[in-house]
């Protein structure tokens, strides 16, 4: 196990751009922050308030996906209790989040281009499977990730986004009607 994890850090070292200036690493500091969960639940909550019924669907079922996946996340890194891989950028990660696997960014990330991928428009899905793995190898490059994080990430954003496209509607369906009033 040991040299597997001595791999995983010397490849993820071989990524890392996070003290090297300039385009690249420009483009790596977008891409992981572009997945902050921060970022989304603002995004999602103007989606819902100014979209139609189609576009606040897509908001909730996006929004309650990435709250469950949110605390699947953090049982597990707080059960692991992976250290990050040394470093000076991302303090905000840092302190906040000292463990790294799995990966929330690249969990949210690919939870996000699934779900848009069974809810549609196909077009934004397409763009969203093209920005997942960018998010994702960002957070390496940026050095807050080991790849191991990234993979395990993936997986697990996935899974739980395939399980949420199959239970969502009855679960909203009866979530609204003990509410009584739906949410789109």
């Amino acid at each position: 196990m040991n040299s597997i994890l001595d791999l995983d850090a010397r490849l993820s070292s071989q990524m890392r751009v996070a003290e090297k200036p300039g385009a690249l690493r420009a483009i790596a500091v977008f891409f992981a922050h572009s997945g902050d969960s921060w970022f989304w639940a603002i995004g999602l909550f103007a989606l819902w308030i100014s979209g139609d019924s189609f576009w606040k669907q897509w908001a909730i079922v996006q929004f309650a996906s990435i709250s469950l996946l949110v605390v699947l996340v953090l049982i597990i890194k707080f059960s692991i209790k992976r250290k990050r891989p040394e470093g000076e950028w991302g303090q905000i990660y840092r302190f906040t989040d000292p463990h790294s696997f799995p990966s929330g960014h690249a969990a949210r990330a690919f939870l996000i281009a699934t779900i848009a991928s069974g809810l549609g428009p196909a077009w934004l899905a397409t763009v969203l499977w093209i920005w997942a793995p960018l998010v994702a190898l960002a957070r390496v490059a940026m050095g807050l990730h080991y790849l191991s994080d990234i993979v395990a990430g993936t997986l697990l954003g996935i899974l739980v986004a395939l399980i949420g496209l199959l239970i969502y509607l009855p679960l909203f369906n009866w979530v609204f009607k003990l509410l009584g009033f739906s949410l789109w």
